[in-house]
């Protein structure tokens, strides 16, 4: 559910005990108020949101003003159009929308068609494989490469099928920074994150030809043009973790910036009209983190179970090697051991920047809540807090895949944990087949030489 915008105005007009917000400023009872007894600070303070309050979020004029956050990290929107990941565009002001008849959905077709030649070429190509080799080495690079390629024909499922949730979650990102400028009285920044996303996407692409040329010069029988099915993939693996991250850092930073001007206002004027503006305000930043989780829920998921079976396999084929050639490192087990720290660096980002939004959100407004001194204030005042407080309770700052997995640093423990068991059991696996494969005549002398 959305927060709708009636029922954010009604909540900054504190409907129920003042209607300060919702009406224009009287100026001859401004020009009273100022040579009687009340602070002409908090006089001009009050005009300034009765000003503010005329914006409407639902507006897109207005929320093509306020939102920063999409001019921001544009770029990397458009990366994932260019490659038919994500078609949702800006066709109207302050709206993200997307349409299966669309020119971004058009052109995502032909390239998904034009792609999926190429990807069924390489996959043909390194299926051969298994039917050519006996070599339990080459199985193992073989089953890589295929799972490499799967992620090409989720798109579809994990792309395109989200599209219309991720649309509507960008756009509520707009409607967020309006709501933000009326409550705090400044615009919402990101420092630095149009920068940080040119590198990102810059860094996206070159990770990928590094890694993908690393490993055809490392692994035996991966051509170079057999890179031509992955480059797009690896790009996108890359920027879903890029882009997960810069969600998460967006989360951070206004989380950080709304407990700054709470703490503020709360010094100037602790009442509860502007407690509650603020209860609602976190109520919506609370919102954003949720619909992150189930915006993307089918795209993240498919992501971590990839990255778990890719790890799995890669320490598995590299231990392996160890056991039957010894600690004398080859190229093949230098791959396998690239393949296994570029899937973990992944799935750690992943993690990890979940964990740090979500401790922003509610810590720096749960402390300035229990830093005010309720003797000094009136019970109204006391009321809200005690709301807001039981809003932060009642709301907790965790980010759910639809409620499949909370994503934070215990997904990060608990996939190293179920990784570490399954490879034990392959191990398991793999040395009852070399003691089938050791001579008996061995055996036997072994036995004897226990004997004597």
């Amino acid at each position: 559910m959305v927060i709708k915008e009636s029922e954010f105005d009604a909540s900054l007009g504190y409907a129920l005990l003042r209607r300060d917000m919702g009406t224009v400023w009287d100026t001859a009872k401004d020009e009273r108020m100022v040579n009687g007894t009340m602070d002409p600070e908090l006089i001009q303070r009050a005009k300034e949101r009765a000003v503010r309050a005329q914006l409407n979020s639902a507006d897109g004029d207005t929320c093509e003003t306020h939102d920063q956050f999409y001019r921001d990290h544009k770029l990397l929107l458009v990366l994932f159009r260019g490659l038919a990941v994500m078609p949702i565009t800006r066709s109207v002001p302050g709206r993200i929308t997307f349409s299966w008849r669309s020119a971004a959905s058009i052109y995502a077709f032909c390239f998904y068609l034009v792609s999926t030649v190429i990807v069924l070429v390489v996959g043909y190509e390194r299926i051969k494989v298994f039917q050519t080799t006996t070599k339990f080495d080459e199985y193992i690079y073989g089953i890589l490469f295929v799972i490499f390629l799967v992620p090409h024909f989720w798109i579809p499922f994990v792309g395109w099928g989200v599209a219309k949730q991720v649309a509507i979650y960008k756009t509520m990102w707009g409607a967020f920074q309006v709501r933000y400028y009326r409550v705090t009285g400044t615009s919402l920044q990101f420092p630095h994150l149009k920068l940080l996303i040119v590198f990102l996407s810059i860094g996206c692409l070159v990770c990928a030809i590094v890694f993908l040329l690393s490993l055809s010069f490392l692994l035996e029988g991966f051509a170079l043009w057999h890179t031509s099915a992955y480059y797009h993939i690896i790009t996108m693996l890359n920027m879903n973790s890029a882009l997960w991250y810069i969600n998460s850092r967006g989360i951070r930073v206004a989380s950080s910036s709304l407990s700054r001007c709470f703490r503020q206002d709360v010094a100037i004027e602790c009442t509860a009209a502007m407690i509650s503006r603020y209860r609602f305000l976190w109520l919506n930043l609370s919102e954003l983190l949720q619909a992150l989780g189930n915006a993307y829920a089918r795209t993240y998921s498919t992501y971590c179970l990839f990255m778990f079976v890719n790890i799995t396999v890669a320490i598995y084929g590299a231990l392996s090697e160890i056991i039957d050639h010894g600690f004398g490192f080859s190229f093949k087990e230098i791959g396998l051991i690239v393949d296994t720290v570029y899937c973990s660096t992944l799935l750690f980002i992943f993690c990890d920047c979940s964990h740090n939004a979500t401790l922003q959100v509610a810590q720096g407004v749960q402390d300035t809540l229990l830093s005010i001194n309720l003797l000094k204030v009136d019970q109204p005042t006391q009321k809200e807090i005690d709301l807001f407080i039981q809003a932060i309770e009642m709301n907790p700052a965790i980010v759910s895949l639809k409620g499949y997995a909370e994503v934070n640093r215990e997904l990060l423990t608990s996939s190293i944990a179920t990784i570490a068991i399954y490879l034990i059991v392959l191990l398991q696996f793999k040395l009852s087949l070399i003691s089938q494969q050791i001579p008996v005549e061995i055996i036997e002398n072994v036995k004897l030489l226990q004997k004597q």
